[in-house]
Order: structure tokens, then C-alpha cells, then sequence
């Protein structure tokens, strides 16, 4: 007989976990042994329950999990989390999977699809759906921006000028347009408006909607 997997699920959104729960609740094989939809609640639970996997949704008011990954494998080295986003983007997936993450996947995702992910991470592999590995396979060996680029690139996005951005920096205009130009680059651009779209793409900057 095949072992029970205990599944954590820590997401915000109702119709996600409603989702979630309705695939689990066919399944002889997996149990779903708490849901939340609080980052901080899903973290206890996670500490006291103790499960096997762990879902976590990528978004959460004013925060982002990615950032709480840490925590997760401090408080447990081994555990096995598969975050759960609205899209692929590059650099989002780049940082869970190097944070620790066992897995990625997104919300449209098949029933079938989520359970062959939970199955896989449960026994200790990581699970990458093509999709979202020929995301990674695409911008692979691109230059990473530095702390003060991916600042700049989100400023750009929030649609502040050269100079707007300087003043909030408390830097030059010039140390400004080298820093648009570096970014421009990096990731293949020649605009701000291509920049933002590609940053948002991407995942390359924060914006909660």
C-alpha cells in the first residue's frame, strides 16, 4: 500500500484553494491536513503540522513567499514546498528553485498535472512542468541585474523619470542613465515601455495588484 502524503496548502486566494481541496479529495494517496489563506498562519501550521508537501501560494497581501522560503528551510532543511503562482516568470522561478523550492508550478495547471507534481515532490524530486522549463531554458546565462538595477527597473515600471528617480535615490541623473542604459542591455530592450513590460513579464520586479 502505497504511504498517505500530508499536504499543507497555504494560499490566498478562496477559488485556488477551493480547486486545490476538490482535486486532493479524490485522491486515496494524499490527505490535505490544513489550509489557510494567511502567510504567517501557513508558517505555523507548517511548523506544528510537520507535512510531507507543502503548497505555497507565491502572493499574499504585501508580501511575496518567495521571501519567506528561508524561513521555511531554517525551520526545516528538508522540507518540500512547491510554490504556486499566477504566471512564469523567469526570475521568480530562478529564485524559489535556488532558495529551495522543490517545485513550481502555476495556477492553471490540470488536476492531473498537480497531482503528478505533489506525487513527485512527495518521494524527494523536483518538479518543473515544460512549460515553465522552457521559460528558464529561454533566458538562460542572461546577466542578473544588481540590487541597484532591479531598484532603478522598478521605479521605471512605477513610471518615474530619470530625474524622479535620482531624487528618490538622492543620486546623480547621470548614475540614473547608466543604470537604464546597464538594464536596457541586460535584458535586451531599447525603451521604457519595453522594459516594463519585459520586467513585468518576467517577474523581474514586484507589482501587486
Amino acid at each position: 500500500m502505497a504511504l498517505m502524503i500530508q499536504l499543507l496548502l497555504i494560499e490566498n486566494q478562496p477559488l485556488t484553494r477551493l480547486g486545490v481541496r476538490a482535486v486532493i479529495e479524490g485522491q486515496d494517496h494524499i490527505e490535505l491536513v490544513g489550509e489557510t489563506d494567511n502567510a504567517a498562519n501557513g508558517f505555523s501550521m507548517f511548523r506544528d503540522l510537520n507535512p510531507d508537501v507543502t503548497i505555497l501560494g507565491l502572493r499574499f497581501p504585501n508580501s511575496c513567499s518567495i521571501d519567506d522560503l528561508d524561513n521555511y528551510f531554517k525551520e526545516r532543511p528538508k522540507a518540500k514546498v512547491i510554490v504556486l503562482a499566477e504566471h512564469a516568470g523567469d526570475a521568480e522561478i530562478s529564485k524559489a528553485l535556488k532558495k529551495g523550492a522543490a517545485g513550481y508550478i502555476c495556477k492553471d495547471i490540470s488536476p492531473g498535472e498537480l497531482i503528478e507534481a505533489i506525487r513527485t515532490v512527495a518521494v524527494g524530486r523536483k518538479y518543473i512542468p515544460d512549460d515553465i522549463a522552457r521559460i528558464l531554458s529561454e533566458n538562460l546565462g542572461q546577466e542578473e541585474l544588481t540590487p541597484a538595477e532591479s531598484n532603478v527597473l522598478r521605479m521605471i515600471v512605477g513610471g518615474m523619470s530619470n530625474k524622479e528617480i535620482a531624487f528618490a535615490l538622492d543620486v546623480s541623473e547621470n548614475t540614473v542613465k547608466t543604470h537604464v542604459s546597464n538594464i536596457f542591455g541586460k535584458i535586451g530592450v531599447s525603451d521604457r515601455t519595453s522594459a516594463a513590460g519585459v520586467a513585468i513579464k518576467r517577474g523581474l520586479v514586484r507589482v501587486d495588484l
